[in-house]
């Protein structure tokens, strides 16, 4: 079969591999489409770890992938949830279960998480092999599109929901690539009422305003706290973090009212300094996520009774032979890419 995998920095090739067999406990899927995250983008450029995963056993070459829907068209002995023809998206964490986070339920947290697609061969393929309790059935009314959303939208969604949001609040979201914007998508449906974007791109801008911005500041200005603070009175409720650099996160602090919070989402590739002085001052509080646990459900939800409109995202889809040069490099000299989507089966 077809899969991308990753090799080296800047080296991912689309090549013929064995097709996968599925043992005890596990499901054979057809990916129908699969999404290019963030993350993957920061493997590309920057490598992944060549050392195996203590969990998968498995190092690289890799097949690269974990944003992903399909169809099921194989199972092992023991499942019992999941049926030959079900249509799906895929939970892409994998876990111990036997940690002290694992044993409290906390599993994207383990001490050795990893993910399919990083830790272990995953969606840039016509076929992947995943484990039942990964597994999450969507139903007819959601697109294999949107299926293949359901994981970037359940690390906004879960951000939101951790965070000190409620409804009438008002929000900052820095950084409108694609966590940000479905992080727009989800305050809005939260019932923020004042949702403000930071971005350095004209293109996402006008995106974000297309989705539900009500006001927008271009990242280049050196008064962006100032203006926040003037059109919300005061400061936002809570500050998304969604670029992942200094400058964002500084902004970020800046922007909140007394009491307010700033949730970061974003990976940040370096440290980040931070004013604590200006969180004491405020009495304001900073946290983080990592990833989701217990969402998926909640997200396909969401989804499919058109609360969560994730497919305005998308601006790009493409076959997987195209992937390193209408994919990777794409978003990486195009900035008014959002979510490209990446089609690995032949029709």
């Amino acid at each position: 079969m077809r899969a991308a995998v990753w090799h080296d920095t800047k080296d991912i090739r689309v090549e013929q591999v064995q097709e996968p067999q599925v043992s005890s406990g596990q499901i054979k899927v057809k990916v129908e489409w699969a999404g290019i995250c963030g993350s993957d983008l920061h493997i590309y450029l920057h490598g992944l770890s060549m050392e195996a995963h203590p969990l998968t056993g498995q190092k690289p070459p890799l097949t690269m992938g974990h944003e992903f829907s399909g169809t099921i068209v194989e199972i092992g002995e023991g499942v019992t949830r999941h049926r030959i023809g079900e249509r799906v998206s895929i939970e892409p964490l994998i876990y111990c279960g036997e940690c002290y986070a694992c044993k409290r339920g906390y599993y994207n947290q383990c001490s050795k998480v990893g993910f399919v697609g990083i830790n272990r061969d995953g969606g840039f393929a016509e076929y992947v092999i995943v484990d039942e309790n990964m597994v999450h059935r969507i139903p007819d009314q959601v697109s294999f599109e949107e299926g293949a959303l359901v994981e970037p939208t359940a690390v906004s969604l879960y951000a939101v929901r951790e965070s000190k949001l409620k409804p009438g609040d008002s929000v900052a979201i820095f950084g409108a690539g694609p966590i940000g914007l479905l992080t727009l998508l989800s305050v809005k449906a939260a019932g923020a009422t004042q949702i403000i974007v930071i971005d350095l791109s004209e293109e996402r801008l006008k995106k974000a305003k297309e989705l539900g911005a009500t006001s927008v500041i271009e990242g280049q200005r050196d008064d962006i706290a100032a203006t926040i603070h003037q059109l919300t009175n005061g400061g936002v409720s809570v500050a998304y973090e969604c670029a992942g650099v200094q400058p964002t996160m500084t902004n970020a602090v800046a922007s909140v009212k007394q009491g307010g919070q700033v949730m970061a989402i974003a990976n940040f590739a370096k440290p980040v300094s931070i004013d604590m002085g200006q969180l004491m001052f405020k009495a304001a509080d900073i946290t983080s996520t990592l990833a989701y646990r217990h969402i998926f459900p909640e997200v396909i939800e969401l989804i499919a009774t058109g609360r969560l409109d994730v497919k305005q995202v998308i601006t790009k889809k493409i076959d997987l032979d195209d992937i390193v040069q209408e994919g990777f490099n794409e978003l990486l000299n195009d900035i008014k890419q959002a979510k490209i989507l990446v089609r690995p089966s032949i029709q």
